[in-house]
């Protein structure tokens, strides 16, 4: 269709009409039968993708916005809020509750869904790679990998999973920060050598962009990384080497190779930045001989967190279907061992049973009968709670 791109606008959002057609056709059948009855819905996930023994929950920012103005009251634990799909007992731990007459909101069961599980996938990627690089800078390089009408979905979401910073434009500007990155292979190969494209560089950029030369273009990285650093001296903050995999050979040797000539050569100053088609594995492999990784697909691509949501009361009995727990539940986490407890709302536990410490629960209302009462924190804030919590717990289990 001329005139607008293949992705939903905000008008079509609120309206419900990115919604599957079942929920349309619910809400037509409960009118016509004059029913539309008091629930609990609640979310919880399936098993996180490729076995994640935590995630790091997001994506509460634009479900106050979908929600706000509908009849309902949401409870919701915070954002950046590191847990476990099922607690210490085996039980599937609820991330937000909607309370309100089920044909108000049924047809936002498919966005929220698709906010907070694509959000919650991404940054729970970042947290995992900012895990692994500790005290290393990560870059968000991925959002030329999705479609630009979720960049700024993507870089929030990686930043507040932990990454330093985030490449693309608006990205930036929502979050309150100034867009990060190098220079592309196409101007070294406008201007016709590296050398020149250096220097251009240096010439036009304001002062406050850090000089960063990519030295894998032409020739051999080594030679490419002493050239950039003899033209720019103290001036070259650091050098970027994106070789492809088809040409890296052991990307570890030629770190190191590149590590050991500048250091020779007196440029013990100049930092070394990796990227391209890094994961886990790779920066692992990396961490004590880079200084900063900027990571592109491996987290905009992140697979999504499969979270669901399930009608747990009716008319304030409890009732679910198969395979889910009935009744409002609340989620306790100890503050001590960091361990969740859901229990039934009528019957909980204020002592971790495991360790002995307090338990606090995790729920917060955020909106009540369609008014926002709690707004969603600065991300600068939530992304401080999330790399808190990951210094606290393993990358292979919870706590």
């Amino acid at each position: 269709m001329k005139g607008r791109f293949n992705s939903a606008s905000y008008e079509e959002i609120k309206k419900g009409l990115t919604t599957d057609i079942y929920f349309l056709r619910t809400v037509k059948i409960l009118k016509k039968e004059g029913v539309n009855p008091r629930v609990l819905a609640e979310f919880t996930m399936h098993r996180p993708p490729r076995n994640w023994p935590w995630v790091v929950f997001v994506g509460l920012d634009e479900v106050l916005e979908l929600l706000e103005g509908i009849p309902i009251t949401l409870y919701s634990v915070p954002e950046g809020t590191i847990l476990p799909y099922k607690d210490s007992q085996g039980i599937k731990v609820p991330v937000m509750y909607i309370e309100g007459r089920y044909a108000d909101f049924a047809i936002y069961e498919t966005p929220i869904l698709g906010i907070i599980s694509q959000a919650t996938g991404i940054a729970t990627k970042a947290a995992r790679i900012k895990k692994i690089a500790g005290d290393k800078i990560v870059l968000s390089f991925g959002i030329r990998r999705m479609h630009p009408a979720i960049a700024p979905m993507i870089d929030r979401a990686s930043y507040i999973g932990g990454c330093d910073a985030v490449s693309s434009v608006l990205g930036a500007k929502l979050l309150g920060l100034k867009p990060t990155g190098t220079m592309p292979h196409a101007l070294i190969l406008a201007l016709g050598s590296p050398e020149r494209a250096w220097l251009a560089f240096d010439k036009h950029m304001p002062k406050d962009v850090p000089r960063i030369a990519l030295v894998d273009t032409i020739s051999d990285e080594k030679r490419e990384a002493l050239r950039a650093a003899e033209l720019l001296g103290k001036r070259l903050y650091g050098v970027r080497l994106d070789t492809p995999s088809s040409r890296r050979g052991n990307m570890r040797d030629i770190v190191t190779e590149v590590r050991w000539e500048l250091d020779l050569m007196g440029y013990k100053h100049v930092k070394i930045v990796v990227s391209g088609g890094l994961d886990e594995d790779s920066i692992a492999e990396l961490r004590d001989v880079a200084d900063a990784f900027g990571v592109g697909s491996s987290i905009s691509n992140a697979p999504a967190v499969d979270f669901a949501m399930d009608i747990v009361e009716v008319e304030g009995k409890p009732i679910a279907k198969r395979g889910k727990l009935a009744g409002a539940k609340v989620v306790m986490r100890c503050k001590s061992c960091m361990r969740y407890l859901v229990y039934p709302k009528s019957n909980f536990e204020k002592t971790c049973p495991i360790c002995g410490g307090e338990l606090e629960n995790m729920l917060e209302k955020y909106i009540e009968n369609g008014k926002i009462i709690k707004e969603v924190e600065d991300p600068k804030d939530i992304r401080k709670r999330v790399l808190e919590q990951i210094k606290a717990i393993s990358l292979d289990s919870y706590p």
